[in-house]
This record gives structure tokens, C-alpha cells and sequence, in this order.
């Protein structure tokens, strides 16, 4: 158990990375760049949503990875739940978890909306005007929604790096 728990607090650390860091890439980098620089909001669209399906591989794997090493981290909560009601440091990973579950909500209605089928039309230039403005407004909604919940639960994590508030 020496080096497994700092191996898996490592893994966890490394996804959380790269998928906060993903996602804050893509919705604060890259969109308002390539507003900037590609006026064809067609275009722009296409090209985000060939970069967030390839994105989506390494994030959606991130993803899976974080709530494996996140779930081992909480493990001795697995045994006796009624902990997370009895100290600071419970209700804290409590509010985690639930921004987490939330997040995983937002993450795949995301995907769900911007499915294959949908992209391929997006790429092929076969949506209407009207769907495509709407499409586009919950694109951008569940973006920002995923890197504020993101943001959120590693705030939540360094709380829990604390002890827990009163530590801080």
C-alpha cells in the first residue's frame, strides 16, 4: 500500500490535468481564437467539433480514470457512508461527488447532443440555420457549464488536501 496510494493520488492528479486542462483549453483558448481569426462561424464550428471529438477520447478517458482513482481515494468512506455526515472532511468529498456526478450529467448530454450523426452533418454543412444557432448556444452553455463544474471540484479537492476547512 506504500507506493500504490501515492501512485494512485499521482494518476489521479495527471487526469484531472489533462482534463480540466482540456476542457479550459477549448473554451477559453481555443474558441475565443478562433473566433478571432475565423470569421465563417461554419467553419469555426466544424473545426471545434473535429478538436472535441478528438479531445473527447483522451477526455472521456480521463474522465473514467479520474472516478476509478477518485473512488479508491474514498475508500474508506465505502465501508461506513455515515461518515460523510459526521466531519467537515465528509461533507466536503460529499459536495465532490455531487458536482462530479453532475458534471458527468453535463458531460454526456453533451456528447449526446453533438453525436456522430449531428457532426457529420455539421461537417457536410447539412443543418438548417436555425438549428445549428441552437445547437451551437447548448454547445457553448455545456462547455462552460463542464469547466465551471470542473474548476469547482478541484477547489473541492484542495479543500479536501486541507483535511478539510477548518484546516485551511
Amino acid at each position: 500500500m506504500f507506493i500504490l496510494d501515492p501512485l494512485v493520488t499521482w494518476i489521479h492528479l495527471v487526469f484531472s490535468s489533462i482534463w480540466v486542462g482540456g476542457a479550459i483549453f477549448l473554451g477559453i483558448v481555443l474558441a475565443p481564437l478562433l473566433k478571432k481569426t475565423m470569421p465563417d462561424v461554419n467553419k469555426r464550428i466544424s473545426f471545434m467539433v473535429v478538436v472535441g471529438r478528438r479531445f473527447n477520447y483522451l477526455g472521456g478517458t480521463s474522465l473514467i480514470i479520474l472516478v476509478i482513482t477518485g473512488v479508491y481515494n474514498a475508500r474508506s468512506f465505502l465501508d461506513q457512508p455515515h461518515f460523510l455526515f459526521e466531519s467537515t472532511y465528509g461533507y466536503i468529498l460529499l459536495a465532490k461527488i455531487i458536482l462530479v456526478c453532475i458534471m458527468i450529467i453535463v458531460y454526456v448530454i453533451h456528447i449526446l447532443i453533438l453525436n456522430k450523426n449531428v457532426e457529420s452533418r455539421i461537417l457536410q454543412r447539412d443543418v438548417p440555420d436555425e438549428y445549428f444557432s441552437s445547437l451551437r448556444n447548448k454547445i457553448i452553455l455545456l462547455g462552460r457549464l463542464t469547466v465551471g463544474l470542473s474548476i469547482g471540484i478541484l477547489f473541492l479537492a484542495a479543500l479536501l488536501d486541507r483535511g478539510g476547512v477548518g484546516s485551511v
